[in-house]
């Protein structure tokens, strides 16, 4: 088969490709490109400094309250009783890698002692 009939036969997955190409590289470069930090007024900038900290808590919210496959918000959860001191490093130092290694020192050290 010569290339232009590989061409004809697989156009419509080059389309999908570069669609979904497309699709996915416009929403991070487009707002890059033309909202500069400068542009933006006032209040949509406090508005954008609250996303970082959303998109955290949703990542880490169902890790910490679904333990042991359902819900639970009392002292049995391991990751519930590690992410408190932890949230209080973050508060404190608004850094996330110190967050992160005193969250994951802190469930290492109740596994390693027993107390979990």
């Amino acid at each position: 088969m010569n290339e232009s009939g590989w061409l004809d036969t697989h156009t419509g997955l080059i389309l999908c490709i570069l669609g979904s190409t497309l699709v996915t590289l416009l929403p991070k470069i487009l707002p890059v490109t033309f909202l500069k930090g400068d542009n933006l007024p006032p209040l949509l900038r406090h508005w954008l400094s609250f996303v970082p900290v959303a998109v955290m808590a949703a990542l880490v919210g169902p890790d910490i309250f679904i333990y042991e496959g359902s819900f639970n918000a009392g002292p049995s959860n391991l990751f519930l009783m590690a992410a408190l001191p932890a949230l209080v490093v973050a508060w404190w130092s608004k850094n996330y890698f110190l967050t992160i290694v005193v969250g994951i020192g802190l469930v290492i050290l109740a596994r390693y002692s027993g107390l979990y």
